[in-house]
């Protein structure tokens, strides 16, 4: 068995660990205990269970969120020569039987899933002959209906420890603030005193902290301008509405500068050819939409510009942690005006349809799901008097179904199928007003961040529950 200072330096090439990163690493391995570790977005969450993976005697399950996610963490785990491998639905079922079989053998160390795996009682079976050392749950906060990227799988993952013999849990998140907390160790099935709370506050002091309010496209322009002049190097500008994205494009284009665009209108294989491009250096300046960042780990972003407000400090945080992870310095720049505020109130409004919407489309669809899947969303707007072109409450409602189990496929693939009846939480209107009334809320402080006139650090800290941060004397308030 590798210890851990050995594991490091043979698999990953360093010498010793990061701040943090070696408790939280001798808790798991040596003392066998349950942890809770919050770590600003860079700073090596990865390794505190990658590295008890190769030290523990049996295998370990991380339970990941995200497809794409899985498959660079894992692509980049073989090429340092880590038994690692994921299975999901992009590989054939004959593959996915050969995987679980090396991993109950034993060939496999670290075994990537989504959550939604287990609600396959195959794969929950046969998942019980492996000898499981270790749980790590990435991006923890998706298991709080309170976080800002729920899941419900991924709240049911108390039952699945149970599955697999209620093994030592690792769960890991950047943005978690004290209520969210609570719930990811409830859900967890785990009680307080069994976990360590290990938090780092924003422990990333190269980041430069700034926002400026801005009165028009114009002023925006000239403050991307003068960043793109001051800061040397790969940056992230990131917009809320692709129509937004677009007009800026054409802006920057004008001004002859070079650059790539990143939004849910490309096709996969554009997305895929961007994000390529931008982590190889091929593509310096990327103009994107928040679908752009999870998986993106590279050093040397010297700043990310927030051209609209963004929905929560949860967001706001996990996309500023992609600047500067190389140590130098780099700039997180926010660009306030108070018309992407209400852009902003909009889209909560169209992300949290009542439960009248959700009866109404799901009743629907049962009813008439072969014409659905052939002529597409369009027909369900239609369907639906849909009125307001911002009215994107389909959208979601289609996310959440597929979310909770109720649905298979996708309409754009013409294979849409309904597995499942609409669950009593989509048609409890308290709990749904509840959720609106949280998301604005997670917006207010957004806002408190702009208007805050103190150290933007310590907001940020504050709002996570972490209430000993000293001011920075990096951001533009402290300066």
């Amino acid at each position: 068995m590798n210890t851990p200072k050995e594991a490091l330096k043979r698999y990953f090439g360093y010498d010793s660990f990061r701040n943090g990163q070696e408790e939280i690493i001798n808790r798991t391995i040596f003392d066998k205990q349950h942890s809770l570790v919050l770590m600003p977005t860079g700073s090596g969450k990865s390794l505190c269970y990658q590295i008890p993976a190769l030290c523990l005697d049996g295998g370990t399950i991380v339970i990941s969120p995200l497809i794409a996610l899985m498959q660079d963490q894992v692509d980049s785990l073989r090429k340092k020569k880590i038994p690692a491998s994921f299975i999901n639905s992009t590989i054939s079922r004959q593959e996915k039987d050969k995987r679980l079989e090396d991993f109950i053998k034993g060939k496999i160390k670290l075994l990537y899933v989504t959550p939604e795996r287990f609600r396959r009682p195959d794969f929950a079976e046969k998942i019980k002959e492996a000898n499981i050392s270790l749980l790590a749950v990435d991006e923890a906060h998706c298991i709080s209906e309170w976080g800002h990227d729920f899941r419900p799988d991924y709240s049911r993952i108390g039952e699945f420890r149970q599955i697999i013999g209620n093994p030592l849990t690792i769960a890991l998140t950047a943005t978690a603030t004290k209520d969210v907390q609570k719930d990811i160790v409830s859900k967890l099935n785990l009680k307080a005193n069994e976990v360590k709370l290990f938090h780092h506050g924003i422990d990333r002091p190269n980041l430069r902290l700034e926002a400026l309010d801005t009165y028009d496209e114009k002023d925006k322009l000239n403050a991307i301008l003068t960043t793109i002049e001051n800061y040397s190097g790969s940056g992230i500008i990131y917009f809320s509405l692709i129509q937004t994205l677009e007009k800026y494009a054409e802006m920057l284009e004008r001004k002859g500068i070079s650059f790539g665009v990143y939004h849910g209108k490309l096709t996969d294989d554009k997305r895929k050819q961007m994000q390529r491009d931008f982590l190889s250096g091929k593509q310096d300046l990327i103009l994107a939409t928040n679908a752009f960042g999870m998986g993106i780990d590279k050093a040397d972003i010297r700043f990310v510009i927030h051209a609209e407000v963004p929905s929560s400090v949860e967001a706001y945080y996990q996309e500023i942690g992609r600047a500067g992870r190389d140590g130098s310095p780099s700039l997180c720049l926010l660009l306030y005006n108070q018309d992407d505020l209400y852009t902003q109130m909009e889209f909560i409004k169209w992300a949290n349809p009542d439960a009248d919407f959700y009866s109404r489309l799901f009743n629907f669809l049962r009813a008439n799901l072969q014409a659905a899947n052939s002529m597409g969303i369009e027909y369900l707007r239609e369907q639906m008097h849909y009125k307001t072109k911002g009215d994107f409450r389909i959208e979601t409602v289609l996310a959440i179904l597929d979310r909770y189990g109720v649905t298979e496929g996708s309409l754009e693939n013409h294979d849409l199928k309904l597995t499942g009846e609409l669950p009593e939480i989509l048609e409890d209107d308290d709990y749904l007003k509840e959720k609106l009334l949280s998301d604005n809320k997670k917006l207010l402080a957004m806002v408190n961040y702009f208007r805050n006139n103190r150290c933007r650090r310590v907001y940020i800290s504050n709002y996570f529950g972490f209430t000993d941060e000293k001011p920075c004397g990096n951001c533009d308030n402290c300066v």
